[in-house]
């Protein structure tokens, strides 16, 4: 069911949103050659606590971390671990959930692993530019499809691809709601977004090809020719006859020609 917010729930989203800001700038700063994924999730995880809120992936569905951490051709859902050390030269996608008073916030990011390639900076930017051009879509009146086909277009124009098995979703006092949000579509087709929806926009970008699968563990998801992925996530408000708040992003402002 699509859940449609006031301004003050909107408010209370915004608040979740600036905490889970600040937790993963934090953690997005720690990430260096020799850090453990799980130095990173604990890190993650006392941020959370201490600012009274909840860690909303810890035992989601049992996954048994607060942050979850998927390096080079993995997409998603990577379970950090002691053991796990990263090296020069990857790519990190971190991803992190929590509730405040009742309210979920839900964002991503990629960060290079020390010095990154050339190409795999482009994947990394493009994957944000990518969320950007989605987001633009936002408005009250558009369509979902509109939105998933800005993703694609500013992907796939980069010589790159979109996963389609895994999408964004709406968020509210749920972590996952309605409706689905798709990095692909038909411009003009899906449902039509109206003022008071929040949803997370999370294009998943690939350097080849698009098809991915979960390793026996049923978390780790990676792309099954192995190529590098990027993953970038923010929790947006549709507002009416503008661009979307990026709640997970305080104090953004659009471009005019955003």
């Amino acid at each position: 069911m699509i859940t449609i917010k006031n301004e003050a729930q909107i408010d209370g989203m915004r608040k979740a949103g600036a905490l889970l800001y600040e937790v993963l700038e934090t953690v997005c700063e720690a990430v260096k050659p020799g850090v453990s994924t799980g130095y990173l999730n604990e890190l993650a995880d006392h941020m959370i606590r201490k600012a009274g809120a909840v860690p909303s992936f810890y035992h989601y569905e049992g996954f048994p971390a607060s942050l979850c951490t998927s390096v080079d051709d993995c997409v998603i859902h990577g379970i950090p671990s002691d053991k796990e050390i990263l090296k020069e030269g990857s790519l990190l996608k971190l991803d992190c959930g929590l509730i405040l008073d009742g309210w979920q916030a839900d964002s991503a990011r990629t960060v290079g692993v020390g010095q990154i390639s050339e190409e795999n900076q482009r994947l990394l930017d493009t994957t944000k530019a990518a969320f950007f051009a989605g987001a633009a879509k936002a408005i009250a009146g558009n369509r979902l499809g509109d939105l998933g086909r800005a993703v694609q277009e500013v992907a796939e124009a980069a010589g790159f691809t979109v996963v389609r098995d895994y999408s964004g979703h709406g968020i509210g006092r749920e972590m996952h709601e309605d409706p689905a949000v798709y990095n692909f579509g038909i411009p003009g087709h899906g449902l039509k977004l109206r003022k008071g929806m929040a949803i997370a926009i999370e294009p998943m970008v690939c350097a080849g090809d698009w098809h991915v699968q979960a390793r026996p563990d049923g978390w780790f998801v990676c792309t099954r020719d192995h190529s590098m992925t990027a993953h970038y996530e923010h929790t947006v408000a549709i507002l009416e006859g503008q661009k979307p708040e990026i709640l997970t992003y305080p104090g953004y402002q659009w471009k005019e020609d955003a």
